[in-house]
This record gives C-alpha cells, structure tokens and sequence, in this order.
C-alpha cells in the first residue's frame, strides 16, 4: 500500500512535558518546520523559565507548567499579556496531562519525574511519544498494563528503541529471537578505571555523536543508559531479558536491529539526529520529508560492532542484572543513578563512584518481587534517600 502523501486533516496538538531539555527544544524544531501538521498546546519545564517563556512567546501553548513553584510569578507576568494559561507544581504537572486540549503527549521529562503525569496522560487515552526511558525502568509493567487496557499506542523516542519500532512496523506476529541495541560506547569507549578515576564532568559531557542533555550524557559516558534502554526494550517490546543484547557500534550509524527466528536481521540507519525519532514519533504512522543530512554510503566509512566491556563500565552489568532479577529492582537502579548523577554534576563524587552508590544501594533495598505502584513510589524514595546518605548531599 503506497501512501506518498500526508494526510492529516488537521493539526495534531502535542503537549511537550519537558520542553526545555536537548529533546524537547528539538521535538519544537520539528513542530515549527512543520506547523500545518503540529501545534505545541502544552509546554513545562521545571526550572528554566526564561527558556520556557520564550517558547510559549514563540508557539503560544494553551497551557504552560513551571515545576519550581518560586518560578510562577517571573512566568505568569512575562506572559501576561497573553491568553496563555501559567500553573506550577508537581500536581499541576498531574493535572495538565489530564486536559482535553492535546492529541499527543510528548513524554520528555527527565528521569522519574516523568512517571506520574505519563501514567495520568495514558489513563485519559492519551497517546504517548515516549523520550522518558526511566518511566519504563521504574514501573513498565504498570505502564504497559494501563496502555493495553486503555488501547493507548506508546511510541518511542529514543534512538534505539525507535530503531526496533521501525523494524517491526510490518512484522506482525513473527517471532523475535532476539534485539540488538547498539551504543556508542560513549566518550571513555576503551578506558579502564586507572583513567576513569580522575575523569571530571566536562570530560563526561563530551558525548562523540549525540548532543543531549547531562544527565543522559553521564549514562552514556557509564553505560548506565544502555541498561536502562535494555529494561525499557522488554516492557516496549514484550521480550524476555534473554532476548535482548548490546552491542557496541562506535559510529552510531546503526541505531538499533532486530533478528528474527529465520535468523533474517533488520536494521534501522541514519545520521546520529534525534530529530528523525521526534519527527518519526509525533507523525506515525506517516514518514514526512525533511532536510536533515543524510548519510552518503560512497564516502569511506567502517561499521564496527565489538563486546561492551562490563567490567570496567560495572553500570552495565548492575543494570543486567536489574533486567533479570526483576520487581522492584530497576526502579532502585535508577533511582540510586539519579541520585548518584546529580552528585558527579556538582562535582561531590568521582566517575567510578557513581557505580559504586548504585551497587550499595541495590544491595541494601529490600527486594519485591512483585510491586504495586505505591511499593514502586516508596522503593523509589527509600533508594534516593539511601543513596543520598552515602554522598552526604
């Protein structure tokens, strides 16, 4: 069936939860490049609120949300002048993705902070572009759950898991023996701890391929991320942990693969540009034209594909073992990580001691096997408040 032009008879209205980070200031590139196909109906940020103001100036959302409370009034008055409407807060992020004004919500949010308005937004039916991978790490089940019995599609956004996605748009029911999520490796590919110990901030920052946001960037440099993107791929996926491998593939060209059970492999290429995810997520089922680069296979280029070394980059391997073990276990992982990030950033603790909260704090938490979402919101805040002890924030 050829579909080669659009037709979407009108605008599909997006809310953008995290319109201030590295995903959300692009995912409004691709809105402005294509305005007769998307408007920006909700915008939040948590605490960039000249950032936020001048992007409600510039698509003038019906609703814009500020986290940082202390925040509102500079909002509120920079946008006086418009029909604009300004909230603030945690709930007000609950309540906003519970509005009747948007077609798609855009879940990019960083971290856990991104769960509770994503859940609420999937309640009302709302479909999901998904760039948050830690709302499937700390409670996929739950989430998948609600997406299936509310028939709400979840799209992913983040490169690789996009990349499966397109694999398997066409696939049906045939059978996956197995997915390949490629990583870059990030900065330190080919380091060992004698280097990694004395590694600073602005060197983990420093991502080869990617522009993104720190926290991600510092995932990227542990290889934390991956194993993030191995628990999000099960609950997208419906795959067992067995099904799912890393492979390290420098060049970023390949950006994720799907091997069937006829041993028949699919990959899904491009130019490292979050872009293309965005514009893919927000479009679906539709692919629409753009002027991004494109890659040229005439100019000489190698693709390498080597093991991830999980004894240096222990991040992976605790995530692995998040991955198999199950309950409650990812959603401590991350939430030790995030803690854990947040200290590096501010230059409290040292690279490798990023690990080394996460191990500690996986081993003290209690283990639930099978946890309610009240279970995964006190895991989620006795791991941050364990983590934090061993920092001293």
């Amino acid at each position: 069936m050829e579909n080669t032009h659009i037709n979407m008879s009108s605008q599909k209205r997006i809310a953008i939860f995290g319109s201030t980070g590295s995903i959300g200031t692009q995912a409004l590139e691709v809105i402005a490049a294509n305005p007769t196909l998307f408007s920006a109906e909700v915008l939040t940020a948590q605490s960039n609120d000249a950032l936020l103001i001048s992007q409600a100036l510039q698509f003038n959302p019906n609703v814009v949300v500020i986290g940082d409370e202390k925040k509102y009034l500079t909002v509120k008055e920079a946008l006086a002048k418009t029909d604009i409407k300004v909230f603030a807060g945690e709930q007000a992020l609950v309540e906003v993705a519970a509005l009747d004004c948007y077609d798609m919500m855009l879940a990019a949010i960083v971290g856990y902070a991104g769960l509770k308005p994503t859940l609420k937004a999937i309640s009302c039916g709302k479909p999901i572009a998904l760039a948050n991978k830690e709302t499937l790490v700390v409670a996929g089940d739950i989430v998948m759950q609600m997406a299936m019995e509310k028939r709400v599609p979840i799209i992913p956004v983040d490169s690789e898991h996009s990349a499966i996605f397109q694999c398997l748009v066409g696939e049906g029911r045939n059978k996956i023996e197995r997915i390949i999520l490629t990583a870059s490796g990030g900065p330190f590919l080919g380091k060992k701890p004698n280097f990694l110990v004395n590694v600073k901030r602005d060197h983990a920052l420093q991502h080869p391929n990617w522009s993104m946001g720190a926290k991600i960037s510092v995932d990227s440099a542990t290889l934390m991320n991956k194993g993030l993107e191995m628990i999000e791929a099960k609950w997208l996926f419906n795959l067992q942990p067995s099904q799912i491998e890393v492979v390290i593939h420098p060049q970023s060209i390949i950006h994720s693969m799907v091997q069937f059970d006829d041993g028949s492999i699919k990959a899904q290429m491009g130019l490292p540009d979050m872009k293309l995810p965005i514009q893919y997520a927000l479009a679906f089922p539709q692919r629409i034209e753009n002027d991004f680069p494109r890659y040229d296979f005439r100019k000489p280029n190698t693709l390498t594909f080597d093991e991830p070394d999980t004894k240096t980059f222990r991040n992976l391997a605790l995530a692995i073992e998040a991955l198999h073990k199950g309950g409650n276990l990812p959603c401590v992982l991350n939430a030790a990580n995030e803690i854990a990030v947040y200290a590096f950033l501010r230059n409290r603790i040292g690279f490798l001691d990023m690990t080394e909260v996460v191990e500690q704090t996986i081993q003290k938490m209690p283990f639930i096997e099978k946890p309610t979402l009240e279970d995964y919101f006190e895991s989620d805040g006795e791991a941050r408040s364990f983590a934090a002890s061993l920092i001293h924030l």
